[in-house]
């Protein structure tokens, strides 16, 4: 068999939330995926989905075995989000580079999952692809370091800036189920977001289409089209499941986390209306109501299944 009638090959540095739904999709394809995991465990359960998965994180290096896969492979993505210390995936191709720099030679299309808080604040303007990055805040610094070592590397780099994730089992009305939701009253803040299958379609529609040659990099914003409070988020996921909205609590009174107020020091509409311009992707999920509505079918279903 010829390279050309073999299956396009992912490597997934991170084959978590995001990534394992962009996965499935692509292995209705045909695609072969294999990508790195934290636990045994965890890279058990993928291989009954017929996906090869490598322990690995900043304490272990990959091992020759997820090298050779990786230097196979016609596709990159890392969702790992980083921390102080680094970005394990970016070390590791890093070194990899610098060991054997036609290693990834192979690779036609290398994806990097970022977020909206590179832009910093813009006390509610919209932004776009083109907007100047200014973030401010500990985690846009770092991820916006992050972006420019990727796009360093020489590789056909796709950077794609996420809003707030959601969807199956991480939704607001998962939050209200569990009375872990909150609503917050600061007038003016307006967040993005983005349904976790319009990510994996979104990814799906730049590999098929991709932008960037080696060493350019091509910049997507991805999140739905409505930025808006998120106390109204929770009133409607309340309306769906006909229950009161937690009450509204001062922003200056909330007891959150330095991490959970970070989130709130932005303040932006985000643009992402590249997606249909450039890759003709139209999300599935235009609004959080869309996105609600979906998730909460879905919920009824299985509530009914289980009685």
């Amino acid at each position: 068999m010829t390279d050309s009638m073999k299956a396009p090959r992912l490597f997934c540095f991170g084959l978590g939330y995001s990534a394992q739904v962009l996965a499935r999709r692509l292995q209705a394809q045909g695609w072969q995926i294999a990508g790195t995991v934290r636990s045994v465990q965890k890279a058990e359960a993928l291989a009954q989905q017929g996906i090869e998965s490598f322990v690995f994180d900043e304490d272990q290096a990959l091992s020759p075995t997820a090298i050779a896969w990786l230097c196979g492979a016609d596709a990159m993505l890392s969702s790992l989000p980083g921390n102080d210390a680094g970005d394990a995936a970016l070390s590791a191709v890093t070194a990899l580079l610098a060991q054997d720099p036609r290693c990834l030679e192979r690779l036609r299309w290398a994806g990097y999952l970022s977020t909206t808080v590179v832009y910093g604040d813009w006390q509610g303007a919209r932004v776009d692809e083109a907007s100047p990055t200014k973030a401010t805040t500990a985690r846009g610094l770092r991820r916006l370091a992050f972006e420019q070592a990727w796009s360093g590397l020489g590789l056909p780099m796709h950077i794609f800036r996420l809003a707030g994730i959601y969807g199956p089992g991480r939704s607001a009305l998962n939050s209200l189920r569990a009375g872990k939701a909150r609503r917050l009253d600061k007038p003016g803040q307006v967040f993005s977001r983005i349904h976790v299958e319009d990510i994996a379609g979104v990814l799906a529609a730049s590999l098929a289409k991709p932008a960037a040659a080696p060493g350019q990099v091509e910049i997507y914003n991805v999140c739905d089209s409505f930025s808006c409070p998120p106390g109204e988020v929770i009133e409607y996921a309340a309306q769906l499941l006909d229950m009161s909205p937690p009450p509204l609590i001062p922003f200056d009174d909330a007891d959150l986390s330095p991490m959970a107020r970070s989130f709130y020091a932005d303040n932006k509409r985000v643009d992402s209306s590249k997606l249909a311009r450039a890759l003709g992707y139209s999300l599935q999920f235009p609004t959080y109501r869309e996105g609600l509505d979906h998730e909460w079918r879905a919920l009824k279903e299985k509530i009914q299944a289980q009685a």
